[in-house]
């Protein structure tokens, strides 16, 4: 398979509601679209860069800017191309690890549509669908957020996650708890906002029975997150921290998680994050699929991935529905507190062209690094 020019289609899509959590709110998804043409057809990617480095040091421009410059001219200088050598010929341009990985998935999808192949059956997915979990946002009251979760809860999510941050954890977590029961599965993410010196504070959390702490600590700070969890009952997951199979297994070796969420687009690509779920399962580590507010494009791609048996957990593989009133593609919708994983040829979706018209902020045609 030859590449023979890739489009970058910057897209911005509007929130159904604000999504606050401990480095900012959102009201709309920017987002970086990678369409790429080959002898044998086309696929897409989704780069899951935020506009601003906040989450990771990655943002929007800088992706479009390394993927023109630098990752499409590397990639289009293979004669020979397949899934596999995608990695290894970006693998001289450090990291940049959600471009590299939005340039991937657009290469599987075209390389699985021509062999009418799914993600899922390539992947070696093993369930035809996944349950879905749901994200809930800082909200400006605990009010606010009790309604916010029966919604979820009556629409059939069999997960619900909590942002936390200093001064949003304990009291909010509480409410939860006492309003919903012990029986609703319920974790937090503190998006890296706590030190090791909230040890005492965090372990407070341990009386809720929750299924996981996400993140609480530093990316960088592995040790800290070790003397944590040596500190606190609930289970300590990583999301932040994990950008490949390597760090997972060291993680795992330090005992600074006992879970691993696995986001493709941060550890760059879906071959990487098949990788690090057979590192965690053949370390009896549980994972699960994490999202970063995707379209149906990114969206599909990820419920192929949590079909794979390692992932015991629910993901925040929501419904097209919690966050955007109209998806690009057909949307994702929950069946009994699941979404089925596409069946199709590559990622199994494809875009509207009216809905993706419609939300289309630019393109630029790219061919051996040069814009047309």
């Amino acid at each position: 398979m030859k590449l023979a020019g890739v489009e970058l289609r910057r897209i911005a899509m509007p929130l159904v509601s604000p999504f606050r959590t401990s480095f900012g709110t959102q009201d709309s998804r920017e987002l970086l679209l990678v369409r790429v043409e080959t002898g044998e057809g086309e696929g897409y990617g989704e780069c899951v860069t935020m506009e601003d480095p906040v989450y990771s040091s990655e943002y929007t421009d800088a992706a479009a800017d390394v993927l023109r410059g630098h990752l499409i001219p590397a990639l289009a200088a293979r004669r020979d191309l397949d899934p596999w050598r995608v990695a290894p010929a970006l693998a001289h341009i450090k990291g940049h690890r959600m471009a590299k990985a939005a340039l991937e998935a657009a290469v599987l999808d075209a390389w699985l549509r021509a062999r009418s192949v799914s993600y899922g059956a390539w992947l070696g997915a093993t369930a035809d669908r996944v349950p879905a979990g749901v994200s809930v946002g800082i909200m400006d009251s605990i009010p606010a957020l009790l309604d916010a979760v029966e919604g979820y809860l009556a629409e059939g999510y069999r997960r619900i996650k909590l942002k936390i941050e200093p001064g949003w954890d304990i009291e909010p977590v509480a409410a939860v708890r006492e309003r919903f029961g012990d029986g609703v599965p319920l974790q937090v993410d503190a998006n890296t906002a706590y030190t090791v010196g909230d040890a005492a504070h965090l372990a407070r959390l341990d009386e809720f029975g929750l299924l996981l702490i996400e993140q609480p600590l530093d990316e960088e700070d592995l040790r800290g997150h070790a003397r944590l969890a040596a500190t606190v009952r609930t289970p300590i997951c990583l999301d932040e921290s994990i950008v490949s199979a390597r760090a997972a297994a060291d993680a795992i070796a330090l005992g600074a998680c006992s879970i691993v969420n696995i986001k493709p687009g941060r550890v760059g690509g879906y071959l990487e994050a098949r990788r690090i779920h057979d590192v965690c399962a053949a370390h009896g580590v549980p994972v699960w699929c994490g999202g970063m507010l995707e379209t149906g494009i990114g969206r599909a791609a990820n419920v192929a991935l949590a079909a794979l048996p390692g992932f015991t957990l629910p993901g925040d593989t929501s419904a097209s529905g919690r966050y955007y009133r109209t998806d690009i593609t057909e949307p994702f919708v929950l069946e009994d507190g699941h979404l089925r994983v596409p069946t199709g040829p590559g990622i199994g979706v494809d875009p509207d062209p009216d809905r993706l018209a419609e939300v289309t902020v630019s393109t630029e045609w790219v061919t051996a690094g040069v814009p047309a």
